[in-house]
């Protein structure tokens, strides 16, 4: 396998380490260019993975996505959301039709509402019909990967055959894939999952105690469901790794960017002091307020969702949001 990973960030290091094994080539793409030096000569990501050797057959290349997608299998995306569409615009020209195209991004766009398979598909079809795209999701921290410890995720294609060979591809000892024909439920729950975690990191900041983190897994999988089938996924999918599996870990894990925001908002720091002390994205802030428009344009109830966007844009404080919460017209399960 010649891959090319687009995108340096923490999940985008990691995975070059765990892939690299597999791989004939492996060029990772770096948005910035002293990082990109740096790792090539010290092979570590100092930024956003430190502690952690790239393996010697992975090669940080920065600026020229031609240069970094020259031959490539199999083409892995792991950029922020909101940069998404931008760069798969400056690769089409580099693109061609035998390249599977992998998103590990986990978010929707701004505006458009599209999730990252699509963006891709829509980018796409300026070149060429029927692209090979798959999207990768799971209950993943990316220290632990990097570390080897066994992980389990899902790739997810309408082409089965596309996502069988990128199991055969990824998977090896400490990385197991399962394959999946839904990609929407599962880009759906790798999106949802982070603004969920951030009303977990509420409920810590605010010293509620685990009774109600718990309800609001459960409540927020709910919710996610929901919208998911609304938008052509299948129940089951968020049963799966993709869906309670990742919301589990970014609940309730201490390397979660999402919950760790959450929590930061429970103690009462605003959310631009909180995200101007962060070096990586919080991809579920962004997504929340997309969520929320998808919910009024499908009719579907977020009552979770609409309380972490008002939350986060200041019109309610985390105390009243939990109180509206517990306060709503009671209901069946």
């Amino acid at each position: 396998m010649k891959l090319a990973i687009i995108g340096g960030g923490s999940w985008g290091t990691a995975l070059a380490i765990v892939l690299a094994p597999r791989s004939e080539s492996l060029k990772l793409w770096v948005y910035e260019a002293d990082l990109a030096a740096r790792m090539a000569t010290s092979r570590e990501n100092d930024i956003f993975l430190p502690g952690f050797r790239l393996p010697e057959n992975v090669q940080a290349v920065t600026g020229n996505l031609e240069y970094a997608l020259e031959g490539a299998d199999i083409v892995l995306g792991v950029m922020p959301s909101h940069h998404a569409r931008g760069i798969y615009t400056a690769m089409l020209p580099h693109l061609t039709p035998s390249m599977i195209l992998v998103s590990a991004t986990k978010g929707l766009e701004q505006g458009s509402l599209s999730r990252m398979s699509e963006v891709i598909e829509q980018v796409v079809a300026a070149k060429f019909a029927l692209p090979r795209v798959a999207v990768l999701s799971g209950p993943t921290f990316a220290r632990e990967v990097a570390a080897g410890n066994p992980t389990a995720v899902v790739v997810a294609s309408s082409n089965a055959e596309v996502a069988r060979c990128v199991q055969e591809a990824f998977s090896g000892p400490s990385l197991r894939l399962y394959t999946n024909q839904d990609p929407a439920g599962v880009e759906v729950g790798a999106a949802l999952k982070n603004v969920i975690a951030i009303g977990a990191g509420i409920c810590e900041g605010l010293g509620l105690g685990h009774n109600p983190t718990a309800a609001l897994i459960t409540r927020g999988l709910a919710e996610i469901t929901r919208l998911a089938i609304a938008m052509g996924g299948q129940a089951k999918t968020l049963a799966g790794l993709a869906g309670l599996g990742d919301l589990v870990l970014t609940c309730s894990g201490d390397l979660s960017r999402n919950r760790h925001v959450g929590k930061e908002l429970g103690r009462g720091r605003p959310l631009g002091e909180i995200l101007g002390s962060m070096r990586m994205v919080a991809e579920g802030v962004e997504t929340c307020t997309s969520a929320v428009a998808l919910g009024e344009k499908l009719g579907v109830d977020l009552p979770i969702i609409q309380q972490m966007h008002a939350v986060m844009g200041g019109q309610k404080s985390p105390q009243d949001a939990v109180r509206e919460l517990m306060e709503r017209t009671l209901k069946g399960e």
